[in-house]
């Protein structure tokens, strides 16, 4: 069985850098696509960022881009999310997934697993 486990996640000022991680175990996504979605209170899940399965070419929301960075080590089958200059609105839970597709989606319907998340607070 598949599982995605995230890490990292706790509260910190604006301004401030959180580092999530995200192991995968079960199975390898060295294939895949993984991705990085958040969803705040009364709101829905978005999308933040995703890698393809090589790490080559990655893909951000426009409200992350220039302050987060996806990377990963399909040696160790984990999935980084580096955050920086952290804002209030940044304040969510952050989800990982593991794609179906190999190229670095936005599409919540392209991930078939899905981790319980993290929760990144940030104060102003």
């Amino acid at each position: 069985q598949a599982q995605l486990v995230e890490s990292g996640g706790g509260l910190v000022q604006a301004g401030g850098s959180l580092r999530l991680s995200c192991a995968a175990s079960g199975r390898t996504f060295s294939s895949y696509a993984m991705g990085w979605f958040r969803q705040a209170p009364g709101k829905e899940r978005e999308f933040v960022a995703a890698i393809s399965w090589g790490g080559g070419r990655s893909y951000y929301a426009a409200s992350v881009k220039g302050r987060f960075t996806i990377s990963r080590d399909n040696a160790k089958n984990t999935v980084y999310l580096q955050m920086s200059s952290l804002k209030p609105e940044d304040t969510a839970d952050y989800y990982c997934a593991a794609g179906r597709v190999s190229y670095e989606s936005a599409h919540q319907r392209d991930y078939a697993y899905w981790g319980q998340g993290t929760q990144v607070a940030v104060s102003s």
